[in-house]
């Protein structure tokens, strides 16, 4: 039998800061630091620990002797279990603090790069109600309260459509209202559900791998369009067609709606055929005179607004002339490369994903952009000497990777592309800082520009101008 590890109870903790992941910072008595959930720095609290380790410990407010004067109430009856907003008890400003000391410190000290003067960060003018896509899981067996475990009271309806909880693959939360997108998503939600109860249309069991409603996607557009999607565990003819025809029953402006019929393990979509039942198989977006088609497999920034404001950072950094060949590096669907398109002579998009770049080529041709082309690769693999000599060394790069950073083969590519400049646009300042060390001895780091994509979370991006050494080394 496996002994349980104890919990250790620490009273009168100081909160002094916030570190990786939403959590915050504080010392234990033994001198190690303390991760605290649910905390704001400035409180001063009862934690218990759920993790202790050689350097540190892992644990969560219990209780607070004292509350700190950076929070506020949270809007939403959800948090804390959700965890998909664990800054919502901190105020936006304090918020928009922490998010410049995370880009500052990870700068300075992972990449220990000479650092101009930081600017403030960018913050979103919508504190919530900002994103455009969500996704929501059913489940038979949803999360019970720990109130509701403690009552006699016996759980009739355990149907749920919400979201995982943290760590929990097949525990679902049911959601009442979400303050993350704006509606018709909460009220296409709760329709869907309260159909399903009312027929009787089994929910999914990711255990067992029964039931039939599976998954719900809802993307928005600025310019009001809605996407809806329904994903079915298997095909039942009768039910799906009763569902899918209360949404357009009740929400007759949908702009297309889609489903799904998944009967594999995971609920991913990539591999899946998508079904359109009525009106059109995308939506568009729409940003400066560029307009966007968006599919449901298509990844586009899920905060049109400060997507808007990011770009416009990487226009000002790229200075452009207009004679320059560009290169995009890990391009997406070519947003970027298409919103500067008209300020150079070529830019090439490079990404791994090939529907990706079907979208990036069709969208291009949509606004009538005829200057970019657009390559499907590994870009490790792909951005070769003999890619550089066919095509061009480009005057700038501009590169965007995922949240791991570049792998070392591509920042080896750019020191020998040797571009006069580089705008590094990431969602993780960590790796972002290693790959600026890697870079050092030929770039020098000018611009620093955090931008804020996601209130209420701990994430931020950060916008970072390099330019040729006049004399590397």
């Amino acid at each position: 039998m496996r002994k349980r590890k104890k919990r250790l109870v620490f009273e009168d903790i100081e909160v002094t800061g916030a570190g990786a992941k939403g959590k915050a910072i504080g010392k234990a008595p033994d001198g190690r630091v303390i991760f605290i959930t649910y905390a704001v720095p400035g409180d001063v609290a009862t934690v218990q620990t759920t993790k202790k380790r050689r350097a540190y410990y892992e644990a969560t407010a219990i209780a607070f002797k004292q509350l700190s004067d950076k929070r506020t109430n949270p809007k939403c009856e959800h948090f804390g279990v959700c965890g998909g907003c664990k800054w919502q008890h901190m105020s936006y400003e304090h918020q928009l603090q922490y998010k410049q000391e995370e880009v500052v410190n990870n700068l300075s000290r992972i990449g220990k790069v000479s650092l101009p003067p930081i600017s403030p960060i960018i913050g979103s003018a919508q504190e919530y109600f900002y994103r455009n896509k969500m996704e929501f899981s059913f489940s038979d067996s949803r999360w019970l309260t720990q109130e509701e475990i403690a009552s006699d009271v016996a759980i009739e309806d355990k149907n749920a459509l919400g979201f995982h909880i943290p760590g929990m693959w097949d525990k679902v939360l049911d959601i009442n209202t979400c303050y993350l997108q704006e509606e018709p998503s909460n009220s296409i939600r709760m329709a869907v559900k309260d159909f399903a109860v009312k027929h009787e249309i089994p929910f999914f069991n990711p255990r067992r791998q029964s039931g039939l409603l599976r998954t719900l996607m809802i993307r928005t557009t600025s310019i009001g369009e809605v996407m809806v999607l329904l994903q079915f565990f298997h095909e039942d003819a009768e039910n799906r067609k009763k569902v899918l025809d209360h949404i357009l029953e009740s929400f007759p402006d949908i702009t297309s709606l889609l489903y799904v019929i998944n009967s594999k393990a995971n609920d991913t979509l990539y591999d899946q055929e998508i079904i359109c039942y009525a009106g059109r198989d995308h939506i568009f977006e729409q940003m400066k005179d560029l307009r966007f088609k968006i599919t449901a497999k298509s990844f586009y920034q899920t905060n049109s607004e400060q997507a808007y404001m990011l770009y416009k950072v990487v226009e000002e950094f790229a200075g452009l002339k207009g004679n320059e060949l560009v290169y995009d590096l890990y391009t997406g669907t070519g947003t970027i490369a298409q919103f500067i398109a008209k300020q150079t002579k070529k830019v090439i998009g490079i990404e791994t994903v090939p529907e990706a770049i079907a979208a990036a080529k069709e969208n291009a041709e949509l606004n009538s952009i005829n200057n970019v082309e657009f390559f499907t690769g590994d870009l490790k693999d792909f951005l070769t000497d003999d890619f550089l000599e066919e095509k061009g060394k480009p005057q700038l790069i501009i590169t965007d990777p995922p949240r791991e950073g570049m792998h070392k083969n591509v920042v080896e590519q750019i020191l020998k592309a040797a571009p006069e400049k580089i705008v590094y646009v990431s969602c993780n300042s960590a790796t972002q800082a290693r790959d600026l060390g890697l870079m050092d001895a030929d770039y020098q780091v000018n611009r620093v520009q955090p931008v804020d994509m996601f209130p209420q979370t701990h994430h931020v991006e950060n916008v970072v101008l390099l330019e040729k050494r006049q004399n590397p080394g």
